[in-house]
């Protein structure tokens, strides 16, 4: 999520610098140019019509539910402290998932999923307190001013001081009920959201890649803090990520050690403008008195709590009392593009163009590849992250239909990523039927050559209310073997299961959906994120709590490509740390491949047969007979790869088996 909503909980004025950066409408050149006309549904063929998610009744406790091909198998409340607070995104190690919230977080054991426990809630208060993990360590960002280096509730009330906190908190989790907060990190921009970096090469540091959307501190309160562009100040907070290296030894002694300028030269994009549904409800809302804004050429209504404030404050400014006169009213609309102007920052002068995006939203590394894929507010940035701590950008790419690049997913295999556009910052209903399905989407990509070539979008095939916030948010890779297969967060869109193995052609394959949390007005609520994490899929809702669910297997996922994912196990997972999946040998993993191969058409029907009957006859033996039985049903399978209709798959399965009767010994 972008900061819109946490800065609604914070003071106004730093909730209209976030809520105008963040909430504007910004787009980008048209790399996807050709593609929208060919643009399909994302729907698979066999999908239930109509479609159950649409008209579900409202509630916060009682909403109605739609399911298919997964199951709701537990739904837990957030602890005392924490209801009424937006849960944030989630962590996993062994046994558990640690769920961010703005209050702080919690720590579920989800070993059982069908009945999640509360391990641990630890109440410091903070937006938007992303989290990762790694061995004893637990890593949380901080963001906004409010924020305080003690956990406190009360907040900070002045404009500089040394209470607050805006960076990274550091804890130890060696004893699971009792953290420790050892350290922490502070940033001139805050963390909005971070990741977690294990090198391969280095096992006695991780380092940490911050991404702080927020303005830059004032030096008086953190040393260096610069927010002049880089031309005029070398040091400028803008225009850079900051990478934390922290000793595994003695976190205590972490610190940032390079701030690489990863923008650098990028300039603003095209932008996309505001759709139908949007033009009509800032006509409405002007006709009757909303203040309204232009920002960065987008037109957009300002929040209420914005111009109240305000007026408020013009009343008290002048000694009067009561309501605000149609003359505040009036100055304060002449007012606006200026206050506007300097809240935005530098936004490049002159007659030259405008520079790009000053920050990520969020990184994603795939130490396994060396690569990071940047989702950077206006770019989608492809990274070479082989030395940890220097970064160096190898591709960016800009998309007019994409309003604010928010995550980013690789597939297993490094081929192919894939970036979501959070348009309208999370808090917006964006999947109207009226909205364009290539906006607030997700945007694949292949990566060739170290550049990214555009295949296509996916979208949520449902159409929401106008009372539910939905754009493309969080997910995973589902660890399908041989296919692209992810979990998807949409806000109160639900979760969606997709796959995109065929990078033209994304299709859905499984959901779950609520209804709306209230059915007169927007309430924030959905699902922040939707993970796989070693059997199952677990979602913080934002509002309702932790869900974990299972898939069920159907005419698009077998049972045997279920339990093939079933059977990759993870010591913990951050899913902006990407690991490389790797399937121990099984047969549930080679009959995995032969379901696959019936289903494309990719093998004999006869092979298909016979194959399954060598691996239920081999799976019956033992010792010396079971290993003899597998060796000769991969000889097999490597004559009959050549001449199959997927040659590669057919590989993929033989050497499947080849390592099961390696295993086997």
């Amino acid at each position: 999520m972008t900061a819109v909503h946490q800065a609604l909980r914070s003071r106004v004025r730093s909730t209209v610098a976030t809520v105008l950066k963040l909430s504007v409408v910004v787009g980008l050149s048209a790399a996807t140019a050709g593609a929208q006309a060919g643009m399909s549904s994302n729907m698979s063929p066999g999908a239930p019509s109509p479609d159950p998610r649409i008209g579900l009744k409202a509630g916060a406790a009682d909403a109605g539910q739609a399911a298919w091909n997964m199951r709701l198998m537990s739904a837990t409340p957030p602890s005392t402290k924490f209801v009424g607070s937006t849960n944030s995104d989630l962590a996993f190690t062994g046994p558990y998932a640690i769920q961010g919230s703005y209050n702080g977080y919690q720590i579920w054991d989800v070993s059982n999923p069908s009945q999640v426990t509360l391990k641990t809630a630890y109440f410091c208060p903070a937006s938007q307190s992303d989290v990762s993990v790694y061995k004893n360590l637990l890593f949380v960002s901080g963001e906004s001013n409010t924020g305080r280096l003690d956990c406190g509730a009360e907040g900070v009330k002045d404009t500089v001081s040394k209470e607050r906190l805006r960076g990274i908190r550091i804890f130890d989790i060696s004893d699971i009920n009792n953290p420790k907060y050892v350290a922490n990190v502070q940033t001139c921009r805050g963390s909005h959201t971070h990741t977690l970096l294990v090198d391969p090469k280095d096992r006695n540091n991780v380092y940490v890649y911050v991404s702080g959307s927020a303005g830059v501190r004032s030096p008086n309160e953190l040393a260096g803090c610069s927010k002049a562009t880089p031309d005029k100040d070398p040091n400028s907070a803008l225009f850079r990520i900051e990478v934390i290296k922290v000793p595994l030894a003695h976190p205590e002694q972490a610190a940032i050690v390079s701030s690489p300028r990863i923008f650098n030269d990028l300039v603003a994009p095209a932008r996309h403008g505001a759709s139908v549904a949007d033009i009509a409800a800032i006509d409405a809302a002007r006709a009757k008195g909303a203040f309204t804004a232009n920002v960065m050429g987008e037109q957009m209504i300002l929040p209420d709590n914005f111009a109240n404030h305000m007026l408020d404050s013009m009343v008290k400014a002048r000694n009067g009392t009561g309501a605000a006169t149609a003359a505040d009213s009036a100055t304060l609309r002449e007012a606006i593009p200026g206050m506007i102007a300097k809240m935005m920052g530098p936004a490049g002068s002159g007659n030259g163009p405008k520079p790009g995006p000053t920050q990520c939203h969020d990184i994603t590394v795939y130490p396994g590849i060396g690569y990071a894929g940047g989702a950077c507010e206006g770019y989608g940035l492809l990274l070479d992250i082989r030395d940890p701590a220097h970064p160096v950008r190898l591709a960016a790419v800009a998309d007019s239909n994409f309003s604010y690049w928010h995550s980013a997913t690789f597939n297993n295999d490094g081929t192919k990523v894939l970036f979501s556009d959070e348009w309208g910052g999370g808090g917006q209903p964006k999947c109207r039927a009226t909205d364009p399905r290539d906006w607030g989407a997700d945007a694949i990509f292949d990566i060739v050559n170290g550049k990214l070539q555009f295949k296509s979008y996916y979208k949520l095939p449902a159409p929401q209310t106008p009372e539910e916030n939905c754009v493309a948010h969080n997910g995973s890779l589902i660890p399908i073997p041989g296919r692209d297969v992810m979990v998807q967060a949409w806000y109160q869109g639900g979760l969606s299961v997709f796959d995109w193995t065929d990078a033209s052609h994304p299709q859905e394959i499984a959901f779950f959906d609520r209804g709306p949390m209230d059915s007169t007005r927007m309430v924030l609520g959905g699902y922040w994120s939707g993970y796989w994490y070693n059997g199952a899929i677990v979602g913080s809702e934002i509002e309702r709590g932790l869900d974990v669910f299972e898939l069920t297997p159907s005419a698009y996922l077998s049972q045997n490509e279920i339990d093939a994912a079933k059977s990759v196990h993870f010591d913990y997972l951050n899913v902006q740390g990407q690991p490389k999946i790797v399937w121990p040998a099984s047969f549930a993993l080679a009959r995995a491949y032969v379901d696959q191969l019936e289903r494309s058409n990719g093998l004999a029907t006869a092979r298909i047969s016979s194959t399954r009957q060598a691996l239920a006859s081999a799976e019956s033996a033992s010792g010396a007979a079971r290993r003899s039985a597998l060796t000769r049903l991969a000889s097999q399978l490597k004559g009959d790869a050549s001449g199959a209709g997927d040659t590669a798959k057919v590989t993929k399965l033989a050497t499947a088996v080849s390592e099961l009767a390696t295993a086997s010994r």
